[in-house]
């Protein structure tokens, strides 16, 4: 697949957005304290870019309305249902805090479900795609909705967390080491399904309904140039650059964070500043593999163009 920038934007930043309002949904924060309220407009600023962008890669953005028509059958109408559901126990939380100092528990547990389910239904826009078999899978939304908690936590202690130093804080990076090798340990065990499964179940064979006939091979390709299929749904970036992308992606995602987060526990008097910069790597390094998730995706309306041999251009 095409790897759209206003998706990928839209899936990283959200996903952060949902992360952070998760964790102060669940009342870690003083709703008194100024980083709190900060946090509270962050967490809306980030969910609020995040679907704007979305709408970049509509054909006409202004119908983006009508996407939440659907809500029976499409994941997609799910999804932007319970965006605007989200909003309202979230802005509630957020105005309490920011107006009255207050937080009520109750409200935000809701406020934290509706996080995770909102996740989870982007997830399943490309989950539910049987078209796509390594998104197929209940490793997708496993690991979307993990790297959104723990891009929540990570911004969280990196911004507006307890005091640096404080045994809150060490505990809270503790957690985030956890969540960052349980996150890449799950999109590790979706990346080895991906790799095996291929186009799934579908051939050139069934893809051209000639399986009767024998083994089908591609002789000539149907088109001089490249059309929409092959640019967009057939589209393909080289063996040796998708594994040096995945190597940065894991430098920038857990191996650099870890790191930093280590010493930032060894080094208190710098380790707000490690922090930060754990957040923003793995804020870099998630970008850099959701644009993998799209480039490496096997549409299977490739068959019909011959297949990976056909596609995949030369390194």
């Amino acid at each position: 697949m095409h790897p759209a920038l206003s998706v990928i934007s839209f899936t990283t930043l959200s996903g952060a957005g949902y992360g952070l309002a998760f964790v102060l949904a669940l009342g870690h924060g003083n709703p008194a304290a100024l980083s709190t309220k900060i946090a509270w407009v962050a967490a809306l600023a980030l969910i609020s870019i995040g679907f704007l962008s979305s709408t970049l890669h509509l054909g006409n953005p202004q119908r983006a309305w009508r996407a939440v028509s659907q809500w029976r059958s499409s994941w997609l109408s799910r999804e932007g249902c319970m965006c605007f559901i989200s909003y309202v126990p979230l802005c509630l939380l957020a105005g309490m805090s920011i107006f009255y100092d207050s937080f009520d528990l109750t409200l935000g547990y809701v406020g934290a479900i509706c996080c995770a389910v909102t996740v989870y239904c982007t997830a399943m826009i490309y989950a539910s795609l049987r078209t796509i078999a390594s998104w197929h899978t209940a490793w997708t939304p496993g690991f979307y909705l993990a790297f959104a908690l723990t891009a929540g936590t990570l911004i969280y202690i990196a911004f507006f967390g307890p005091p640096v130093g404080s045994r809150s804080t060490q505990i809270w990076i503790y957690l985030s080491l956890v969540f960052l090798v349980a996150s890449w340990a799950i999109k590790h065990f979706w990346a080895r399904r991906a790799q095996a499964v291929g186009y799934g179940k579908s051939t050139m064979e069934t893809a051209t309904g000639l399986g009767h006939i024998g083994k089908v091979r591609l002789l000539e390709s149907p088109h001089a140039m490249g059309n929409y299929l092959t640019n967009e749904m057939a589209f393909r970036i080289g063996r040796k650059h998708a594994l040096k992308l995945h190597k940065i992606a894991l430098l920038l995602g857990l191996a650099l964070p870890v790191v930093l987060l280590a010493l930032s526990l060894a080094i208190t008097p710098v380790a707000l500043v490690f922090t930060m910069l754990a957040a923003l790597s793995f804020m870099a390094g998630v970008f850099v593999d959701r644009w993998l998730f799209f480039a490496t995706a096997r549409h299977a309306v490739g068959l019909y163009y011959g297949g990976d041999e056909a596609l995949m251009p030369a390194d």
